[in-house]
């Protein structure tokens, strides 16, 4: 992994870099995403991941105790956090708090490509339970937008 050049093969995809499931199936609620990890090395405490979302696809909706740092690097689309729908496109930074309520989407017609940035050693992600989803849901923009 600490190798000190990677070439670009495709978009969204680098020579020796594996790709990986976004999540175990059936873990969480989610729909055609990938992840890759970049960079990693314990000297720098932090992961550098690569997400990617088909068209149509999402993220799971979930929440965590550390921040993610995000940069769309290919398509473009739209994301929940917290209280927020934001639609996002290329270069777009989303910073994504401690313990807030986050999700990611791409459209029917491109795929959402984006770089993310968190702590190498990290809690597990909570998913929303029915009080949660039901708070969320009050606003109609964030009940049109979550998919679970």
């Amino acid at each position: 992994m600490n190798e000190p050049h990677r070439t670009r093969v495709a978009p969204g995809r680098w020579q020796g870099v594996e790709v990986l499931e976004y999540k175990q199936d059936g873990s969480a609620p989610f729909r055609d995403v990938t992840r890759q990890v970049l960079f990693e090395d314990p000297a720098l405490a932090c992961q550098l991941r690569y997400f990617e979302i088909a068209p149509g696809g999402h993220t799971t909706l979930e929440r965590h105790g550390h921040v993610h740092a995000v940069m769309v690097v290919r398509g473009h689309g739209t994301c929940l956090v917290g209280d927020d729908v934001f639609d996002i496109g290329e270069h777009d930074l989303v910073q994504v708090p401690p313990s807030t309520w986050h999700q990611f989407r791409a459209p029917a017609d491109v795929a959402l490509g984006f770089l993310c940035l968190v702590n190498a050693e990290r809690d597990r992600p909570q998913l929303p339970d029915a009080g949660d989803l039901a708070a969320l849901r009050r606003d109609p923009t964030r009940a049109a937008f979550i998919r679970v």
